[in-house]
């Protein structure tokens, strides 16, 4: 087998690399080799694909021509659990763990949330001053953390809500460090020396989180309330083709992967967008006209709607997507892509980042330029934020709404400024995923009375 050309450096020269920037490696790889180029970034050679042709070949054949997920997905185990809908690595398992958690997220009990992000968005911007700046990124985070435990828990002020809140950010700020990705791709330093040291002092904050989840689900389990319709309880509720419910393990781990993925990433694109819009004076105006156009008439549907924000929407999940890759395949049955035959063993790994970058797709592509989104419709396999597949991100439509339910309210209370207009923001890894190389200051230049409503829920 001849796998696709990649760099010749020794192998913990390319992990260096990886870990160190995945982003401008990928993209000196492309350069060089085009593509589709192989990589050793730990013992396993790895096959990076970019083209959409080829990416449509993959997602398309998830179930026949590939089997369980890559190693590489396991990386997010240690965090999530075993049995999250990201981590499990039967087919099987995966089927019903994500037909379990469909409901919560199908459209119309989706939108049943939209009033939690309204209001949660509320309470940020009244803690912000005229004439005072904040950071972009810690604002968002307060959003879409309270959000999720609000949509995801139930949760609101409990002393339990907050503890979990806090170690979970904790836990994520600690794991976003490059010290952090490397105990991850460096097994041997998965060593627990104390309380004090840096995987022990990781292992303790991350049981104790685990603690406090298991005992909400133990009380859960005791009290069980009809009435509630946070994702917990209807998760708790759900039911297999078998009749079975989930175990506490599952719970668990559906739950910390919702908590992880649904804030983190929602976060850090909450941010960009905010980046993009004040960074370009004539984004901004568009969207204000457009949202200004709408009145008093902000119902979720007319804001789902709006062809410019979801245009801005689009370009900010693609310039700099958060999830960098695909979730890993491994082959299953010897396979033909683009050119080159590929063994059963080998695993494909999508470049999200690449595939936006393309300048046959995207002309000028590291521009913002969401018009981009309004003159053409992209494939699934040409524009790809949330993965495809069997395998793509099951709360793909709860972000898209939140992002947009939360910019909205932000632009139409608040007029805000970059601190530093001529500093170009750009993106790193943050942990598994991507986020900005710096923080993002705002300054509040003025904020309009908040009128307290209800966010109308209209069924699209």
């Amino acid at each position: 087998m001849q796998l696709p050309n990649g760099p010749q450096t020794p192998r913990v020269l390319q992990m260096l690399q990886w870990i160190a920037s995945p982003l401008s490696y990928m993209e000196a790889c492309y350069k060089r080799y085009g593509d589709i180029f192989t990589l050793r970034i730990d013992k396993t050679r790895r096959v990076f694909v970019s083209n959409p042709n080829a990416l449509q070949q993959i997602l398309t054949s998830d179930t026949k021509e590939f089997e369980a997920p890559g190693e590489l997905n396991q990386l997010f185990a240690g965090l999530l659990g075993k049995r999250s809908v990201i981590t499990t690595t039967s087919r099987s398992e995966h089927q019903r763990q994500r037909q379990l958690l469909m409901p919560p997220f199908h459209g119309d009990r989706m939108r049943s949330y939209g009033q939690v992000i309204n209001n949660v968005t509320e309470e940020i911007i009244s803690q912000w001053e005229c004439g005072k700046t904040f950071c972009v990124r810690s604002a968002t985070q307060a959003i879409t953390m309270r959000v999720i435990m609000q949509a995801v828990f139930g949760l609101y002020e409990s002393p339990r809500a907050q503890k979990i809140e806090q170690l979970l950010r904790e836990v994520l700020e600690e794991s976003s460090t490059p010290l952090s990705v490397a105990f991850l791709y460096l097994p041997f330093l998965q060593k627990d020396f104390g309380p004090s040291s840096p995987w022990g002092k990781r292992m303790r904050r991350q049981q104790r989180v685990d603690q406090l989840i298991y005992e909400e689900i133990r009380e859960r389990r005791e009290q069980l309330d009809a009435s509630r319709t946070d994702i917990l309880s209807l998760l708790m509720e759900a039911r297999d083709e078998a009749g079975q419910p989930m175990t506490d393990e599952e719970l668990h781990d559906e739950l910390m992967t919702l908590l992880v993925a649904g804030h983190e990433t929602t976060a850090t694109a909450l941010a960009w967008a905010l980046y993009w819009i004040h960074k370009l004076p004539s984004v901004r105006e568009k969207l204000l006209q457009e949202i200004h156009s709408l009145g008093d008439n902000l119902d979720s549907s007319s804001i789902f709607k709006l062809p410019y924000l979801n245009a801005v929407y689009c370009e900010t999940l693609r310039i700099y997507p958060v999830g960098m890759l695909t979730f890993s395949r491994k082959v299953k049955t010897p396979l033909s892509l683009m050119g080159y035959q590929l063994e059963p063993g080998t695993e494909v790994i999508g470049s999200i980042y690449l595939t936006h970058q393309r300048e046959d797709l995207y002309p000028e592509p590291k521009k913002f330029k969401p018009e981009r989104f309004l003159e053409r419709q992209f494939s699934p396999y040409e524009y790809l934020p949330f993965g495809g597949g069997a395998r793509r991100c099951i709360g793909m439509a709860f972000a898209q709404f939140e992002m947009k339910v939360a910019l909205v309210k932000i632009l139409s209370q608040c007029e805000l400024a970059l601190v530093d207009n001529n500093a170009d923001v750009k993106p790193k890894r943050r942990g598994l995923v991507t986020g900005q190389d710096r923080p993002i200051e705002m300054l509040v230049k003025n904020l309009r009375p908040i009128k307290s409503r209800q966010l109308d829920i209209v069924n699209t």
